[in-house]
């Protein structure tokens, strides 16, 4: 199953589970956790018979009988063990009146509806694994027996057997990226989108050690943690230890599951004790290799006693008001996303624009301190309207307390505030490729010209040899063909056939102009750093030393750096083009005036 054929199933998936919620009386927060957990469950199974096959395979027979398969078989590589009642086929063919099937639970309690069923289903799951204990959702009862029915079989689809766990995953993933506008009670915290959270793993490059992220929401940082350990052909569960902490425990419950679909293991902490700003749950500072997150920010009203006796400030505090407050933690996130590093640690996380700049307080005098370490190594602006509930731009920080010594006092700012792909009126991301060209002016930065070089041959891979520009220009003009042969196909067409032909070469248009996007974004990065040589680029990123930071007031902001890129010259005169604009705005008026006048003598003709 190609990309798009997933993309096709998670849509549908999709479409057919909201409707049913459309046509019910919860609400999306109501919906989500359960719909989340029937995923979960489906995916478990798919990987329950993916491994039970493995073990079945020269299994001993004994009487003439394969001996079953026990939970031990299944612990011994690392999968979790279904019993019969937590299977998904069996839940799927449940006979339709379930209080005549007399089924009971293991302390013979009766079952009488299918939402018990399930809540059973998901306790039995949760005795086969420590870490999901008290996670998995168990309020199925909320939903009717038809209603919960057809969940179960819209999540039964076939095409899941076919593409696996990790598409599954995937899903998971999608699911929870279209609740977040929902279901996110505190500004879609518990959710970083997938974009930001790739940049950030992508420069840290994580591949083995410990990984903390102490504000974790729903763990994207761990997932795209692990997916981007596998794809180096390591295991993630072997190569990283994650550790996680979050206050909120529904966001906790969440990061678990989704960690389990993505065959993830970790320690999460919720509840009072997990507050970061208080407790430093794992006893990990000064411990990680690497720190991810995306924190609340601008966060008031923190106690500055209870801040200051969890320690985790080698900086001190921010500033104190005279309610014992510290009345913006962004800069205690900051110092503790530092203090959690060992002495080769690397952290990247999310905060608001305002903090890279920031004169409250005591804000300026750390940030200063910050930067004399020498470990600020890439600060990253990043447009509007990347989250899904907030539409104001934020920064990305990143520090490497293991740089190269030619790079010690040297920053890399990248202004990416216009550099973005529109996904709809209200949201942007950066596309695999945007992401690939960003994190290559961070290679170019670190020496790393090999990996810039790979990324060229990736580009010529998928669009064939020759110039970028010239690969460019094909594709516009294989485009331009196509439209006009689609016009003529379309108009020679009879009349039943016209949607069907045009339906068949809008999906060849889209293939094209998928690859002409790829070109375009080969010929931006080719365009500004050629054969993989890094240089100061107006408007998009500079290299600052300390000197020039200071000079700058000790300010953290990229366009106070990169400065503003020039306005390409289009060729045309300024003033002769106004001066057309001109004409053509007063023949406009005159033909506006004539049909004025014909509309006025014909009103009067019909005695109007």
């Amino acid at each position: 199953m190609d990309n798009k054929a997933i993309k096709k199933l998670e849509s549908d998936l999709w479409e057919a589970a909201d409707l049913l919620r459309q046509g019910s009386k919860l609400t999306s927060q109501q919906y989500c956790m359960p719909v989340l957990g029937l995923l979960f469950l489906r995916y478990a199974y798919s990987r329950f018979k993916k491994v039970e096959e493995e073990i079945l395979k020269g299994r001993p027979v004994r009487n003439g009988r394969v001996m079953p398969v026990e939970a031990s078989d299944f612990a011994e590589k690392s999968a979790l063990y279904l019993p019969k009642e937590a299977q998904y086929s069996y839940l799927v063919n449940l006979p339709d009146d379930i209080k005549k099937a007399n089924l009971v639970n293991a302390s013979g309690q009766p079952l009488n509806s299918l939402g018990d069923v399930v809540n059973y289903a998901m306790e039995l799951v949760e005795a086969q694994s420590e870490q999901l204990a008290g996670v998995l959702p168990k309020d199925y009862t909320i939903f009717s027996d038809d209603l919960l029915d057809e969940l179960l079989r819209i999540f039964n689809n076939n095409a899941l057997d076919e593409v696996g766990g990790d598409v599954i995953g995937r899903i998971y993933e999608y699911f929870l990226s279209k609740f977040a506008p929902a279901v996110a009670s505190d500004d879609g915290v518990f959710f970083t989108p997938k974009s930001l959270v790739k940049m950030i793993v992508n420069i840290l490059e994580p591949t083995s050690g410990v990984l903390a992220d102490i504000a974790c929401g729903s763990g994207g940082m761990f997932v795209q943690s692990g997916d981007f350990v596998n794809s180096k052909g390591m295991s993630a569960n072997k190569a990283m230890t994650f550790y996680g902490q979050e206050k909120v425990e529904y966001n906790a419950q969440l990061c678990l599951m989704n960690m389990a679909v993505h065959g993830l293991t970790g320690v999460i902490k919720s509840g009072d004790d997990a507050n970061s700003f208080y407790h430093d749950a794992h006893n990990l500072a000064g411990c990680c290799d690497y720190v991810m997150a995306n924190p609340p920010f601008n966060v008031d009203k923190v106690k500055a006693k209870g801040a200051s006796d969890a320690g985790r400030l080698p900086f001190g505090l921010p500033g104190v008001n005279d309610a014992g407050e510290i009345g913006n933690a962004n800069y205690l996130w900051i110092s503790y996303f530092y203090a959690y590093l060992n002495e080769t640690g690397r952290a990247g996380f999310v905060m608001a624009s305002s903090a890279t700049d920031s004169n409250k307080g005591k804000d300026k005098d750390i940030r200063e301190k910050l930067i004399k370490t020498g470990h600020v190594d890439v600060m990253i602006s990043v447009g509007n309207n990347f989250f899904y509930t907030k539409s104001l731009p934020c920064s990305l920080w990143f520090f490497d307390k293991g740089k190269a010594d030619e790079l010690k006092d040297k920053v890399l700012f990248i202004d990416a505030r216009n550099y973005f792909t529109v996904v709809d009126r209200t949201l942007n991301e950066w596309s695999e490729w945007q992401l690939k060209n960003l994190n290559a002016i961070v290679w170019l930065y670190r020496g790393e010209v090999e990996n810039y070089k790979a990324l060229l041959e990736e580009y010529h891979t998928v669009l064939g040899d020759g110039a970028f520009e010239e690969l460019l220009h094909n594709q516009e003009e294989k485009i331009a063909a196509l439209r006009g042969e689609a016009k003529v196909a379309v108009e020679s067409a009879a009349k039943k056939d016209k949607k069907k032909v045009q339906a068949g070469y809008d999906e060849k248009i889209a293939e094209y102009e998928e690859q002409l996007s790829i070109a375009k974004e080969a010929v931006w990065l080719y365009s500004k750093f050629g054969d993989g040589e890094y240089k100061d680029v107006s408007g998009l990123c500079k290299i600052a030393d300390r000197a020039e930071i200071e000079g700058k007031g000790w300010s953290l902001t990229p366009g106070v750096y990169v400065g503003v890129a020039p306005v390409e010259d289009d060729g045309v005169d300024f003033h002769e083009r106004m001066e057309e604009i001109h004409e053509e705005l007063l023949s406009l008026q005159a033909e506006s005036n004539r049909l004025m006048e014909i509309i006025s003598q014909n009103m009067k003709e019909m005695g109007i």
